[in-house]
């Protein structure tokens, strides 16, 4: 007999996620350019709704650039930067005209992010969306995953296939994903340790392991995953993270020409344009003092207004690590060596830092409610762009950067 479900890991957050519609602060339904599946655009061309039929025809057009099924089509959106399929209560006229069947791949998806590993369905959130970013990042516990049967007939669109099983001969570490998922995982959600601390460790073990594959010793991966359990229950390993300076001057400098290098590339997003105005003020960033008078207002802001609420708090970034640990496949998240991908976490994580501590000056402190705010505007404008993410990377490469001294210094305060 033929199944009619399927099996489903997931963190538990997304259980309980449903669209909130109208009452959603940040529609998905605006900026953002939406693609067409083949299905659905020749379903579009079998409406009978004489209104709908018209707009449909003149704001769908054919996306003769893709050969990809799943853009088969655009929607044209209007001088609003808005889907012209959304009315004025800020819900979906194309759903509530003529049935959710309807809907493209990507508007019954969104915000959720599927992939295939070993032949199994994962599904996690893209925080872009504001009510995923709450139910994510707002429990006090760690991250939990749970297997679930979804029905056949549920409709999903997988990001990536992914088999640990069937790897190329020079990228053998692959083997051992779900052995350094775990270990990864474990690491973020170790609250024996700081945020920053959790993130130290995991690059020290990291850039060990591009060491191991570089020198064809995929096999003792177990053995330093063993051997850095052991150190994360010593006293050892606290004296050496204390020993590791913080230079929050040239964290501030390099992480404000990171910024400036996507503001340049032009922003949309208007909320987030006001967040990082928020934050200069809050610094007092101005370009006739000094890199150390600049400094030392970010170390001020971060000790008296960030790092108090971060204390009680810090479990929002860490649930922001984690779920991008789980939705991205890390540490194999594309064909970058493996510390490469470290490397966009720490400056995923180092990015959200800076503005929030330069908020937190502005306003004197934080609320969970801006600063989840604050991550989901952020993922919209950073995580999204992946042309200004690769641009980040050859920018680090070519200064030099990539390497566990200088992500140190993007980390620690």
């Amino acid at each position: 007999m033929k199944k009619n479900t399927r099996p489903v890991l997931m963190p538990h957050y997304l259980r309980s996620f449903a669209c909130i519609g109208s009452r959603c602060e940040d529609s998905c339904c605006i900026g953002w350019g939406v693609g067409i599946d083949r299905r659905t655009y020749k379903k579009y061309k079998q409406v009978k709704d004489r209104d709908l039929k018209t707009d449909l025809e003149h704001y769908v057009a054919r996306n003769r650039s893709q050969l990809d099924d799943g853009f088969y089509a655009l929607i044209r959106l209007n001088s609003e930067a808005s889907c012209p399929f959304l009315s004025e209560e800020k819900l979906c006229r194309i759903q509530a005209g003529i049935g959710e069947d309807y809907l493209s791949d990507v508007c019954t998806t969104y915000p959720r992010i599927s992939n295939n590993v070993n032949g199994i369905l994962e599904k996690s959130a893209t925080l872009s969306c504001p009510e995923a970013a709450r139910l994510a990042l707002l429990n006090q516990n760690p991250m939990e995953f749970d297997e679930i049967e979804e029905k056949i007939n549920v409709r999903n669109i997988i990001s990536r296939e992914f088999d640990t099983r069937q790897f190329p001969q020079a990228y053998e570490a692959q083997e051992y994903f779900w052995e350094l998922r775990i270990f990864t995982i474990q690491v973020l959600q170790n609250r024996d340790f700081n945020v920053g601390e959790r993130l130290i460790v995991l690059g020290m073990f990291y850039q060990k392991l591009d060491q191991l594959i570089a020198d064809n010793l995929t096999d003792q991966i177990p053995g330093l995953i063993a051997s850095y359990n052991n150190m994360l229950s010593s006293s050892i390993l606290r004296s050496e993270l204390d020993k590791i300076p913080a230079q929050v001057i040239i964290q501030m400098k390099l992480l404000k020409e990171l910024t400036d290098e996507r503001i340049q590339k032009g922003v949309n997003s208007q909320r987030y344009l006001d967040y990082f105005r928020d934050c200069l003020i809050g610094l007092m960033y101005r370009l006739e003092d000094t890199i150390e008078e600049r400094g030392e207002r970010y170390r001020q802001a971060e000790k008296s207004y960030y790092r108090p609420f971060m204390n009680d708090h810090e479990y929002i970034i860490e649930n922001y690590l984690v779920n991008h640990v789980f939705k991205s496949l890390f540490p194999f998240s594309d064909e970058h060596r493996i510390f490469n991908n470290y490397v966009l976490l720490v400056v995923h994580y180092a990015l959200i830092k800076m503005h929030l501590i330069g908020m937190a000056g502005f306003n004197q402190g934080l609320t969970e409610e801006l600063t989840v705010d604050f991550i989901q505007c952020f993922v919209k404008v950073v995580e999204h762009h992946e042309r200004y993410l690769k641009r980040i990377m050859e920018l680090l490469g070519q200064a030099g950067y990539l390497n566990m001294a200088y992500m140190a210094i993007l980390i620690k305060n």
